[in-house]
Order: structure tokens, then C-alpha cells, then sequence
């Protein structure tokens, strides 16, 4: 099986955060704690799988969060064309993943059956819960179903020979991650299922949480999906951009080659 290209593409930051942003359980809450967004591309020969969209400059000044670079500007200097993406895996429909579908088109995405229920359904009465969603971003995905570019998953997936989906919940409950095969070993793209490494390996939870044990178990599922740790890729964690190297600009990092450093023991 020939393995896949792999690239983070950070677009955005948001450096005004403490811990108690990032963890439910934590003795320094206090303590700044950046976070770093990223979008996923998956490339092999001229095989491009998008993961997730990000958000542009309209939903950054709407929510007070702004970008670096739009995403489809992040995503030039790797030569894609937002209109010759042909393939995205939605990992969950919060903003900051799927705000920026509209900029691709002829794209058919990749989402789990129990995100679209989530996202119209009653769920969304509640204020708490619908934060994290932008109602234009939902209905661009429900146009993509009525046009016939929605393909579900219900638990795994195939997106293509190296590339599944796996559901994991918790943080939303559609929530899904990546596992994708790299010169490197099995890589998982966990997404939102842990935002940074710190969550997955001291089994911290996220504050926002849907289910709580889901988000518990999802940290299980990732770390079952790749070869070791080290091949864990968290959603949201600046320290992907220490351990692993940058590709020409440095907001473009390599990942498929594994990391080019550890974290101390």
C-alpha cells in the first residue's frame, strides 16, 4: 500500500487563552495556554484529501478571532486549487473545521452521520451547544447533501485505500478522526478528539464536552489508531509545529515522515 503525503497547514492562533480554556481538571488553571488552528491535507501523486476547511477573514470578524491567512490562501504554496479539491473529510461542523467549505466548491465532503443530526437537531435549541456551530456553515453542508456530495459514515469509514474514519464523540457528538498511513508508520489526525497532546496523554478532558465519557474513551481511540504516540496528531496543540518540521513556509509543517523530535521524558 503506497503511504500518504501529510501536512498541517496552520491558519490562525489565538494566543489570549489560560488553562482553564483547555482543560477541565488542572491545578494552574492561571497559566497562559496558547492554541494554534490547523486545516490537514493528505496528498498522494495527484490524490488531494482535504481535512476540514478552517475559517475565513467573515467568520473571524463575526466571532472577534482573527486569522493569518484565509484558507484558501494557507493552502497555495502546496499548489491546490480551492476549485480542483474534489474530496473533504468534515471531522465535526464546529466553525473553526468547517467554516470554510464554501471556498471549495465542487468538493464532496466526508461526515459522520451523527454530526448532521446533531447540528439540525433539537440539540441546538440550547445556546451552550450551538456556540460552536455557525448556522451558514450547516446549511452549506445541507446544500452538499441535496446536491448529492455527502457521503456518511456511521462508526469506520474508507475515504480512500490508506485513509479511514473513525467516530469518536465527546467534543461534539459526530466527532471523528483520521487514520492515515505515512512512510512513518499509521498516523492518526485526531482532530478535535484531543486538542492538545496533553489531553490525550494525561486523559485531561476538553471543556467543551458533549459526553464526557466518549471524550475519555475517544482519547483510548486514538492512540489505538497510530503506530505509537508519537503518530498522534492533536487538533489545536502549537507543539506540532516544534516536533515536527516545516515545509517552505512555516505555516506548512510536514508530518508523514514523523516527528523530528520528542517531547522530554
Amino acid at each position: 500500500m503506497t503511504p500518504w503525503e501529510v501536512f498541517a497547514v496552520k491558519y490562525a492562533d489565538r494566543n489570549a487563552r489560560t488553562r482553564k480554556d483547555s482543560f477541565l481538571f488542572d491545578d494552574d488553571h492561571h497559566l497562559p495556554h496558547d492554541m494554534d488552528y490547523f486545516i490537514w491535507v493528505l496528498r498522494r501523486g495527484d490524490d488531494i484529501v482535504l481535512v476540514d476547511t478552517g475559517y475565513d477573514q467573515e467568520e473571524g470578524d463575526r466571532r472577534g478571532r482573527p486569522i493569518r491567512l484565509n484558507p484558501v490562501e494557507a493552502l497555495a504554496p502546496l499548489g491546490i486549487a480551492p476549485e480542483a479539491v474534489s474530496t473533504i473529510i468534515v471531522t465535526h461542523l464546529h466553525y473553526d473545521h468547517a467554516g470554510g467549505l464554501k471556498h471549495f466548491p465542487n468538493a464532496t465532503i466526508h461526515l459522520q452521520a451523527a454530526e448532521m443530526a446533531y447540528a439540525t437537531g433539537p440539540c441546538m435549541c440550547h445556546g451552550t451547544l450551538q456556540a460552536p456551530f455557525t448556522a451558514d456553515h450547516i446549511c452549506e453542508a445541507v446544500q452538499r447533501l441535496y446536491s448529492g456530495r455527502v457521503v456518511f459514515h456511521e462508526g469506520d469509514g474508507e475515504v480512500r485505500e490508506g485513509v479511514t474514519v473513525h467516530h469518536t464523540g465527546g467534543h461534539s457528538k459526530g466527532l471523528q478522526a483520521v487514520r492515515v498511513l505515512t512512510a512513518a508508520g499509521w498516523m492518526c489526525l485526531a482532530s478535535d478528539t484531543s486538542h492538545y497532546y496533553e489531553n490525550f496523554l494525561e486523559a485531561k478532558p476538553f471543556p467543551i464536552v458533549v459526553d464526557l465519557a466518549d471524550m475519555l474513551e475517544g482519547f483510548r481511540t486514538i492512540r489505538s489508531l497510530a503506530s505509537s504516540d508519537k503518530l498522534v496528531v492533536p487538533g489545536h496543540d502549537p507543539l506540532v509545529r516544534e516536533y515536527f518540521p516545516a515545509h517552505g513556509p512555516d505555516h506548512i509543517i510536514r508530518l508523514d515522515q514523523g516527528p523530528k523530535k520528542w517531547m522530554e521524558a
